[in-house]
């Protein structure tokens, strides 16, 4: 880096704290969050980044390099997933201070994938004594990436605003159907690191670098990696917007239940689709000819209809469901899709943490997991893979379900749909960034995405990512648009997140060839 020159009879600065390091890095944690929808100021999250950088560049050492790490990820944690308050307090039941406290212990958890990326970084740094360059451009965006791919899967994972989620409509969108939503955040990272060597010698090299990574963007969103495939589908997308205070009362059931049915029934679709668990009871609970009167309304208009409800298996074993009613009963005649990533307390619990469900009073809060691998529901020409609120965070999970109907040569799923109940997180910031979560696996596998929501935000998504049609949040409403389901594979279903983790160990491969190549020029020289 160019640092100013200065008087050397001035009397020297002590140098910057790593407690002021930290606090730095926690404010630039917690303004990245509007990168992030509803705000959408993407360039803010690069920004943000740089920062943290910046910071870690000048640690004294490597533990204050994995402090200043772990300062950023709390504040980007806290402010980010500050609407899991909500949850907890107002629908949980939860001591208002309790909350807060076990949200604040989320976000220094979740920090401490931060604190491990810088922590690396600084230590790679310090034992390869590499450059400028090669730790803004090689290091720190390789470790940022894999912790943040980490931070997806481990202990089941927690991937609510990983970087790339940022970039859904900024120019490195054209790469998120080869590299998909953390390939985007190793890009997004590689662009921060560029920024600090605006001042160094490689400037230009730096500068140049990051305009053709966001032409190339822009160019890859003109590239189509699906094609249409079949007629369009007409659908219908219910709105339920019932309050989450009574979703599970006694005495509101009935009166939901009648409402459903009564909104599946009031127009034919080629597919009707309701919230997750818009049906809070079991089949068998269910008023008697219930399920018989959908499927006879289904028979006769030709609809296939979808209904988020709970079931039971053989083994008396709960889990979360869609359940589908086709018109020529070929699916026996209800199709099933069984949710495969459940949400740890709220769907099942880890040994020992029982008390915890029994304090939230969660509903139905230890269910069985599905199959991996489900097959798609048939709608005339198009057929609809589900997945169930939480389940759309995992990218890798949904390109490898149509990936494994390509492998064994049958037909991949031209249309995806997400049935989701937010109301647990009341008008929050959690309702657009689910949203954009959604966005991003339409972009990842080119191809539309629909969303049946409780209180928001049911949504159609085309293939390339772009909302279509949106119901205002907090209404009871349907809505009804035409389809274009869409076949093909993208680099992203081939190859999931092999791409951005290869490129992110090349990344080290070449920074670790470098300190070797320069370890062996000084030792030359001398």
């Amino acid at each position: 880096m160019r640092f100013r020159r200065v008087d050397p009879n001035a009397p020297a600065k002590p140098p910057r704290s790593t407690w002021a390091r930290m606090l730095t890095a926690a404010i630039a944690g917690a303004v990245a969050v509007l990168a992030f929808a509803p705000f959408g100021y993407w360039p803010l999250q690069i920004l943000s980044l740089g920062v943290l950088f910046y910071q870690v560049l000048r640690a004294s050492n490597v533990k204050a390099g994995a402090l200043i790490g772990w300062a950023y990820g709390f504040g980007w944690c806290a402010a980010g997933t500050h609407w899991l308050y909500i949850s907890m307090h107002r629908y949980g039941d939860m001591a208002a201070p309790i909350a807060a406290i076990a949200v604040a212990l989320l976000a220094l958890l979740m920090a401490i994938y931060v604190a491990l990326a810088m922590g690396a970084a600084a230590w790679l740094r310090q034992r390869w004594v590499l450059s400028l360059p090669a730790m803004t451009l090689l290091v720190l965006p390789a470790t940022w990436t894999l912790f943040e791919w980490t931070r997806g899967w481990l202990f089941t994972g927690f991937p609510w605003l990983a970087t790339g989620y940022a970039h859904n409509a900024s120019p490195l969108a054209g790469f998120a159907p080869i590299v998909g939503a953390y390939g985007l955040g190793w890009l997004a990272a590689l662009s921060a690191g560029a920024l600090l060597l605006l001042t160094h010698r490689t400037r230009w090299f730096a500068l140049g670098g990051v305009i053709a990574l966001y032409a190339a963007g822009i160019g890859l969103q003109y590239v189509a990696w699906t094609h249409p495939v079949g007629r369009p589908i007409t659908v219908r997308l219910l709105q339920g917007n019932v309050p989450q205070q009574q979703k599970f009362d006694p005495g509101f059931v009935l009166g939901a239940l009648q409402m459903y049915q009564s909104a599946i029934t009031s127009a034919p679709a080629d597919l009707i689709a309701t919230p997750e668990t818009a049906v809070t009871v079991l089949p068998h609970q269910l008023p008697p000819g219930y399920l018989d009167n959908l499927a006879a309304y289904s028979q006769q208009t030709g609809s296939t209809i979808l209904v988020g409800m709970p079931v039971l298996d053989e083994q008396q074993r709960f889990y979360n469901a869609a359940v589908g009613i086709t018109p020529n009963g070929t699916e026996g005649p209800y199709y099933q899709y069984r949710k495969h990533h459940l949400v740890p307390f709220g769907e099942f619990v880890p040994p020992g943490l029982h008390w915890f469900v029994a304090m939230m009073a969660i509903p139905l809060g230890d269910m069985g997991r599905g199959a991996e691998v489900q097959s798609p529901l048939p709608v005339r020409d198009q057929l609809v893979l589900p997945n169930i609120c939480y389940e759309d965070l995992f990218g890798e999970e949904i390109a490898g379900q149509l990936a494994s109907a390509h492998r064994h040569g049958k037909q991949s799923a031209s249309v995806l749909l997400n049935i989701s109940n937010l109301a647990w997180f009341g008008d929050s910031i959690a309702i657009p960034q689910h949203l954009q979560i959604s966005q991003m696996r339409s972009l990842e596998t080119g191809r539309p995405m629909l969303r049946s929501t409780n209180t928001g935000a049911t949504a159609v998504i085309d293939g390339k990512g772009v909302v279509q049609s949106l119901l205002p949040p907090e209404q009871q409403a349907t809505l009804a648009a035409k389809v274009q389901g869409m076949g093909g594979m993208t680099p992203y279903i081939l190859y999931g997140n092999k791409l951005v983790l290869a490129l992110a160990a090349l990344a080290l491969l070449t920074a670790f060839l470098l300190s070797r190549a320069a370890r062996r020029g000084r030792a030359a020289q001398q």
